[in-house]
């Protein structure tokens, strides 16, 4: 937690993919990490390594041939080395300024040959150091989510304002507006549902926008079949009142935990709390 520099992770063979896979993590929790491969080391890619760096050896045996050839330069450069091994009285774990064992007492391959007991442990091990600099450097979800902006994933844990459809995406009506109309802007927004706003009884200026209820679908399919006059209607006469509403600042996993409790398609996004004003919806589909 103390490197200034980068952390530089090198292995060969199987160590090398463990290796990858460590840096990969690390890079994703807040720590600054990319794979070196040991050959192309040798061949002027040492030159990527500097003073501030920290370089994390991956190698079972502790003997592998092109990992010791990067020792003298490691140490030359001013860079600390961090042999994790099987090895631990071998030249990679005497040369390191921390040696991490990672020794196991057999492969589970029944020949005793095939990396596989050792790798399981070497990632294991690696996962256990990434999520240690996690809780040391404070790494928050907050800092999760800013490097994790892509796929299912970074989604859910975004807030909802990100996600929202505000503005002139959003679906809003007045009580006072004609179940025509209604159906109009249902149909150009296009998610299923409307907010439906008004006066909330304080009179004040912001109370003409209050969160009055919301009409859905379902709503009007289930009044088409009791009534044939709903045209007539306006939407304070089908809306349904008190709908659930969240703050902006929801996590987008949280407002999914919620609207599949309420088995509801659609949440309003709004500020305040009494009047509620609307500033957005979320869809189920923006969560996914």
């Amino acid at each position: 937690s103390h490197c200034k520099g980068r952390v530089i992770l090198t292995g060969m063979g199987k160590s090398g993919i463990i290796s990858r896979k460590i840096a990969a993590t690390l890079t994703s929790t807040g720590t600054a990490a990319f794979f070196l491969h040991p050959a192309e080391a040798t061949h002027g890619d040492l030159g990527v390594i500097q003073r501030d760096d920290v370089v994390v050896a991956l190698s079972h045996s502790g003997e592998t041939d092109e990992l010791l050839r990067l020792i003298e330069t490691i140490r030359r450069l001013g860079a600390k080395l961090i042999a994790i091994t099987g090895g631990r009285r071998s030249t990679l774990a005497q040369a390191a300024d921390v040696t991490i064992d990672c020794s196991v007492a057999a492969e589970a391959c029944p020949l005793n040959l095939v990396p596989t007991a050792s790798t399981t442990a070497a990632l294991a091990l690696g996962d256990a150091l990434a999520m240690t600099l996690l809780v040391e450097k404070g790494f928050r979800q907050e800092d999760f989510v800013s490097l994790h902006p892509g796929g299912k994933l970074g989604k859910r844990l975004m807030r909802v304002e990100a996600l929202m459809h505000a503005g002139a995406q959003c679906p809003i009506v007045r009580s006072t507006t004609r179940m025509r109309d209604v159906i109009y802007e249902m149909s150009c927004k296009g998610l299923g549902m409307t907010c439906v706003v008004g006066p909330d009884g304080d009179g004040t200026e912001r109370g003409e926008d209050a969160l009055l209820g919301i009409i859905t679908d379902g709503d009007l399919r289930r009044h088409m079949e009791r009534a044939a006059n709903i045209l007539e209607l306006t939407a304070g006469d089908l809306m349904t009142p008190d709908p659930v509403a969240v703050p902006r600042t929801t996590l987008a996993a949280a407002a999914l935990d919620l609207m599949e409790q309420r088995k509801i398609t659609s949440i309003v996004v709004a500020d305040g709390d009494r009047p509620k004003r609307v500033v957005g919806v979320v869809h189920l589909h923006d969560l996914w």
